[in-house]
């Protein structure tokens, strides 16, 4: 099932739905993008403080991976990365639940929290629909 989680971090770096290191992974919290902030197990003490108070304050989820730098940057096709930032909802949701899949006592509130973000998420488009903003020129 690890490989699964691997797998999907693998997917999410090749579709740029992840943002890794510590720093764009902060610029793509701060600019509203980032949905999830992963941490790595053996993440630096200042590292921690710096994504728990990036995420105190947002809408963002930080999740402690059950891994280490290492296997995350192996994972993301990086030597080492101990933060990323998820910026897609979808992928989100489902990283959410496969961790929640394999760890459920750890991550299921996780998962409950971003499908709901998801739903809400859905239902805003559905609102929207597909109406046109503004006029559209013709040439004379």
């Amino acid at each position: 099932m690890t490989e699964k989680v691997f797998g999907m971090l693998g997917l999410m770096r090749r579709a740029s739905a992840i943002v890794p290191g510590e720093d764009k992974a902060a610029e793509a919290v701060r600019a509203g993008k980032g949905k999830l902030l992963l941490l790595a197990e053996d993440v630096a003490d200042n590292a921690r403080r710096k994504a728990e108070n990036l995420a105190a304050g947002r809408s963002v989820a930080l999740v402690p991976l059950p891994f280490d730098r290492a296997a995350l940057g192996d994972a993301l096709g990086l030597g080492s990365c101990s933060v990323a930032a998820v910026t897609d909802l979808g992928f989100a949701q489902a990283f959410a639940d496969l961790l929640a899949a394999q760890w459920p006592e750890r991550y299921t509130e996780l998962a409950e929290s971003v499908r709901r973000r998801k739903e809400k998420a859905d239902r805003r488009k559905l609102q929207k629909g597909s109406k046109r903003v503004g006029t559209r020129r013709t040439k004379v």
